[in-house]
């Protein structure tokens, strides 16, 4: 299913974009040496029920997955990339911890992730993957437009990813978001210009480049859920929500 807002859909979803991205500030802020992943959870889910929320986790019950998630937020640490499911760990200095958020709210989802180092110990490798999926979803979003393709954006955020030196996973990408968290069309992290669905003002997407240092390969851990680089390398993860305009497009997921 594709979805298409309407003007007053999309004024909602700004507002879940920005409530998305406020508590993922804070969420970053507070992730520090010896912050538990099940604390980050905790918080997350106190901050979604205040704000009068939804959260899109806790029964996302999909195919790949051992459902319900039961969780608020998605807490991936070094080699584990996407899903990562919280558990009783305390984080440690240097590190790399994704937090990925969906949230539901007046009825519109907004979707965005964020990784970053803990503590004062990085290291260059954290930083250039970090920088690497930062500066490809800043060229998936510009490459974004009316009339341009999904593969035109697949293209710009494969070409930052290549050009860095990473090989690219395409079994989990970007997507449509709406009244639901995960919708068609599917935005690959590589792919060909010219090629797939033509954007059209009103429409939403989840735009999210991820690598890992060494390898494209994935495994499952035995929680059913978390995804880690089947080699034990570290991995990074960046993810923004925008709008398709008639100028072009709008992220939605930007604290207020």
């Amino acid at each position: 299913m594709i979805e298409i807002l309407n003007p007053a859909d999309l004024v909602r979803a700004r507002d879940t974009g920005a409530l998305v991205a406020d508590i993922l500030r804070t969420l970053k802020s507070r992730s520090t040496v010896g912050t538990n992943l099940l604390e980050i959870d905790q918080w997350a889910q106190d901050m979604i029920v205040e704000a009068g929320a939804q959260s899109c986790y806790v029964d996302y019950e999909p195919s790949f997955g051992r459902g319900p998630f039961g969780h608020y937020i998605c807490t991936s640490v070094n080699d584990a990339v996407l899903h990562g499911l919280p558990y009783d760990y305390p984080l440690a200095d240097g590190d790399l911890l994704s937090l990925d958020l969906a949230v539901c709210l007046g009825g519109v989802v907004a979707d965005s992730a964020v990784s970053f180092v803990v503590g004062d110990a990085s290291s260059p490798e954290s930083v250039a993957l970090i920088d690497a999926t930062e500066r490809a979803l800043a060229a998936g979003i510009a490459a974004a437009g009316p009339g341009a393709r999904v593969g035109d954006i697949s293209h710009a955020i494969g070409s930052v990813l290549d050009a860095a030196g990473y090989r690219i996973n395409t079994e989990f990408g970007g997507h449509g978001v709406g009244s639901t968290m995960h919708q068609d069309p599917h935005v690959s992290n590589t792919g060909r210009p010219g090629r797939g669905y033509r954007l059209r003002p009103g429409l939403l997407l989840a735009l999210e480049p991820w690598v890992m240092a060494d390898t494209a390969e994935l495994v499952t851990d035995a929680d059913g859920w978390t995804l880690r680089s089947v080699t034990g390398c570290r991995t990074a993860h960046s993810e923004h929500t925008i709008a398709i305009t008639p100028d072009g497009a709008e992220v939605m997921t930007l604290p207020r």
